[in-house]
This record gives C-alpha cells, sequence and structure tokens, in this order.
C-alpha cells in the first residue's frame, strides 16, 4: 500500500497524529521527548499514533494507494481500489473517500457490497453510513443479488441492519420461475419478501399477474396483492382487488368481488377462491354464474363451479336464468344444480326445495324440479302446480312440461292430475281430473286438447250457438278426450261407458260446480320479482 500526504500550507499525517513540518524538526523534537520526557510520551504520543478501533468503526482490510487528509472537523483517507470491512459486511470499489468522523464512505467505480454469503449490490457509486449501516448504490445499473434472486434498478437504499432493500425506481426482479416488474419495491432479505409498488407485473411461463401493490414471500410462493389485479393464464382470466395467489400451486382467493373468466363461464362473487390448474371455484357473497354456450345464469349467496366436471352447485337466494329463444325462463330454489353435457354444450338444470318457476306464459311451483336443454323438457316433482297467462291451473303428483319453439306443446300429469281452466264467459271453472292426464297446447299457450287416462271425471260448462250458459254437464268415465276453444270445452269423447248428466243453471248446486279437490289456488302463482327473490 502505497501512502501518500496531501498539503496545503502545511501536510497532515493521520497515521501518527503528529505535524511534519521538515524531517530535521522532525527528528530532534523526537529524540528530545524521548530523552527527556518518556513518561510525558507514553501517556500522549503513543494514543494518537495508534488510536484505539471502535467496533463501529469503518476498516480498511487494503489498497493500492491510500492518501490521508486532515481537513477541518473532517479528517479523511482517500482509498483507491480498496476494500473495506463493516460489521461482517465487505465493500469493495475504485476510489474511495473514508470520512472518519462520521465513519462513512463514499466510493466511486466497481462498487460492490458483500454480505455474508447470499446478498451482493453492486453499482457504479456508493455511499455508506457506518453508523446506521445505510448504503445507498446507484449507477446505470445497480444489481442486488441474493441466492437465486436478481434485483435490478438505478438506485438501492440497502438497511444493511435490519436486510431491507428500497428502491423509488423501475425495478426488476427475477428468479427461476418469476420476472417480477414495479415502479417501486423493497426486498427483506431476512424473510425472502418482496413488496412492490406501482405498476407491478409478474411474469412467468403458466400465467401473468398485474397489479398496483404485490407483498411477495420467496419461499412460501404466495403473492398477496391490493389494488385492481389482473391474473392470466391459458385458461382464462380473474380480475379482483384484494387477495393472494400462490405462484406454485395458482391457487388464489380474493377477498372483494372479484370475476373468473374463461371460455365456457364467468364466475362472479364477493369473496372467491380459485385453483388456477383446474379453474375450479368457490364463491360467496351475491355469486354469479354465466355460462357463455347457452346463455344459463345461475345466482345465490355461494356457489361452486367445477370447470372439468361441468358441474355448478348454487345456494342461498339461489335462482337461474336461462334465454329460450327470445323469452327468459326463471327458475328459484333452495339449492341449483347444473350440468354441462359438453358433446353439444346443453345442460341440465336441477331445483331442489321450494321452487318457484317463471316463465312469460306460465308460472308455477314445486319442491323439486329438472330441466334439459337439449329436449326443452321441463319436469316437475312433489306437490307440482301451474298456472297460464290463459287462466288455466294444472296440478298432479307429478307433471312434464315439452317445449316447442319457446312455447308449452304438451304437458304430461301423473298421479291425482287435476287441470282447471277458468271461463270467462259464464265466470266459472272447467274442471277434468284423472290418474294421467295429456294436455296439448296451440300457438299462444291456449289449451287445445286434454286426454284423460284412468278414473277420468270432468265438470264443465256447456253454451249453446249464442254463447248462452244451458248447463253444468258432470261426467264420469275411465278415459275422455275433450277438446278445447278459448278455455271452454267445445267437444267431448268417452272411451268406455260415461255417467253423466247436463244440470240446468237453475238447478246447480254450490256443490256441484266443483270436483272432488279442487282448489283455485292463483293467489300463489309466482311472480318474476318473487321467483329472483325480489319481494317475499
Amino acid at each position: 500500500m502505497k501512502k501518500k500526504n496531501s498539503a496545503e500550507t502545511c501536510n497532515p499525517f493521520k497515521l501518527f497524529g503528529v505535524i511534519n513540518i521538515e524531517r530535521s524538526i522532525f527528528q530532534l523534537t523526537f529524540f528530545a521527548l524521548l530523552i527527556f520526557s518518556p513518561y510525558l510520551f507514553a501517556q500522549k504520543a503513543l494514543p494518537q499514533t495508534q488510536p484505539p478501533q471502535s467496533e463501529g468503526l469503518i476498516e480498511i482490510l487494503k489498497s493500492d494507494e491510500l492518501e490521508i487528509i486532515n481537513q477541518p472537523g473532517d479528517d479523511s483517507r482517500r482509498v483507491t481500489n480498496g476494500v473495506f470491512r463493516h460489521k461482517g459486511a465487505l465493500l469493495y470499489s475504485n476510489l474511495a473517500i473514508q470520512h472518519i468522523n462520521s465513519n462513512m464512505i463514499e466510493a466511486f467505480g466497481n462498487v460492490r457490497i458483500v454480505q455474508g454469503d447470499t446478498v451482493t449490490v453492486t453499482g457504479d457509486t456508493l455511499y455508506y453510513y457506518g453508523n446506521t449501516r445505510l448504503a445507498i448504490v446507484s449507477g446505470r445499473k445497480t444489481v442486488l443479488k441474493d441466492t437465486k434472486k436478481t434485483l435490478t434498478t438505478r438506485k438501492i437504499e440497502y438497511d444493511m441492519a435490519n436486510g431491507i432493500a428500497y428502491y423509488k425506481q423501475p425495478g426488476r426482479t427475477v428468479d427461476e420461475e418469476n420476472v417480477l416488474t414495479s415502479k417501486e419495491g423493497l426486498y427483506n432479505t431476512a424473510t425472502k419478501e418482496f413488496t412492490y409498488y406501482k405498476n407491478v407485473k409478474l411474469v412467468n411461463k403458466k400465467y401473468t399477474l398485474t397489479t398496483d401493490t404485490l407483498l411477495y414471500n420467496s419461499i412460501t410462493k404466495w403473492s398477496y396483492f391490493n389494488g385492481k389485479t389482473k391474473i392470466v393464464n391459458k385458461d382464462g382470466t380473474v380480475v379482483g382487488t384484494k387477495g393472494q395467489y400462490n405462484t406454485e400451486s395458482t391457487q388464489s382467493t380474493f377477498h372483494t368481488r372479484t370475476t373468473v373468466d374463461n371460455e365456457t363461464y364467468t364466475l362472479t362473487a364477493d369473496s372467491l377462491v380459485v385453483d388456477g390448474k383446474s379453474n375450479d371455484g368457490k364463491g360467496k357473497g351475491n355469486v354469479v354464474i354465466v355460462a357463455k354456450k347457452d346463455k344459463t345464469v345461475l345466482n345465490g349467496d355461494e356457489g361452486y363451479y367445477w370447470k372439468t366436471k361441468g358441474y355448478s352447485k348454487i345456494f342461498g337466494h339461489a335462482y337461474v336464468r336461462n334465454v329460450v329463444s327470445e323469452d327468459t325462463l326463471y327458475i328459484r330454489a333452495d339449492t341449483l344444480y347444473s350440468f354441462e353435457n359438453a358433446r353439444d354444450s346443453t345442460r341440465k338444470l336441477i331445483g331442489d326445495r321450494n321452487v318457484f318457476i317463471y316463465k312469460s306464459d306460465f308460472q308455477g311451483k314445486c319442491d323439486s324440479i329438472t330441466y334439459n336443454t337439449a329436449d326443452s323438457i321441463i319436469r316437475f316433482f312433489r306437490k307440482p302446480i301451474l298456472w297460464s297467462d290463459q287462466h288455466y291451473q294444472m296440478e298432479a303428483d307429478s307433471i312434464t312440461a315439452f317445449l316447442v319453439s319457446n312455447e308449452i306443446n304438451r304437458m304430461l300429469l301423473k298421479g291425482k292430475s287435476f287441470v282447471i281452466t277458468e271461463d270467462t264467459l259464464v265466470k266459472q271453472f272447467n274442471q277434468v281430473k284423472g290418474r294421467t292426464i295429456n294436455a296439448y297446447f296451440q300457438t299462444g299457450n291456449k289449451l287445445k286438447q286434454v286426454l284423460v287416462d284412468g278414473n277420468g271425471e270432468s265438470a264443465y260448462y256447456a253454451v249453446d250457438d249464442k254463447q248462452k250458459n244451458i248447463g253444468l254437464n258432470r261426467v264420469e268415465c275411465g278415459r275422455m278426450n275433450l277438446l278445447f276453444e278459448d278455455n271452454r270445452v267445445q267437444r267431448i269423447a268417452f272411451i268406455g261407458k260415461p255417467d253423466g248428466k247436463l244440470i240446468p243453471p237453475s238447478k246447480i248446486k254450490p256443490a256441484e260446480r266443483q270436483l272432488d279437490g279442487f282448489s283455485w289456488r292463483i293467489a300463489e302463482k309466482p311472480t318474476k320479482a318473487k321467483t329472483t327473490w325480489q319481494e317475499k
């Protein structure tokens, strides 16, 4: 190590702490002190030439050239190609100015900090404050390397005491799987946690994540995000504002309203858990599942979707909307299930418990329902009852409705079947009952024909050509065929021997107007608002 003195009117020499004015004066002074005052020399000269080193002071380990500079209030060293050590860390540079009084270093050119065997910081310029152990490294390319991760930016403020590195200029972090960029951020070298701010983007082979704020733990692989967030992979997109995402398992949890969107469905909820590998999802709070291929929409408080199975389940204020031609079919139930047929993109819907159904031309209620979009067949079970806008009501143990071109074409009633039509002319009710009933409809959802098979009974009002009521027909027969027009029986055919009578209007008793089991329950007919939980 080559030493130099720097002088203006005098040359300070820090190593011995004495003033070198001229060699002869120095020699005379030295020997005088040695001969006449050995005690004084021992007490004062030695502490100045070799001051005790504090554990907190920055040490010089080596240098190619050392220049000692004394200025009022600032004793410093100019070190060329030096190596410093402080608190176990090594500092390298082409040129450094060490300020002794403030325990601070300014370093320039090929700056490098090595902390332990894990963290290395490189750059063009370094300001290191030994008392606080804060290192500010800057340059055209400032890099922090920690085992398998590399952070690159223009300026890093590294709190070496706590192992936290800050950057307030655009930075890029790279590890084996991920590339993460942001405008600002910090890295905790102890916990291996990154916190990124502003225009955050995380990219790997499986997905891309963008957000406003992101906390990423490189050990657990969990990312915690806050602000508008978007995750995109080959199977779809997730959009939310607050949650967490595992870069290894691709599982994500969102705590605010979030939407999952892919080629087959969208799932939206107030909170959401998504498995990125299977794209299965679980939502809570105002859940909406939209099947894109057939425009089916499921709503409820809580819902599940299994993508590989094409299966959805939703409950809690649950209802489904299915667009049939230009009309919409609404089904409400305690729990709704949806099964997708991948071969033809058709769907089977199942409603369980407290089912309401609403369509513009008919409404109903039951305790269980199935609807298959492949054949447009709706099956009602457990005390079903249906109404039409054309003034009829149907009940049975089970009812099957066959839709053609968005309209009811036929209804099959099995077990305790009962059909009631309201005759607006006579202001009474025409009734048909039996074991099995097939009801056929014409355009406009108007009742056209009723076939009764087994234990048939009917009570209908007959009118003459002038539309005048001529009496009540009460007929019993095992099998009957009734033809209707404007909700009135126009013709009736009996298969087997009928037992019937025509009762004149003046002789009709109140009890004769109704078949056993008659109950006109129009007040129970669901509205659209009730079917969609908008009213009680």
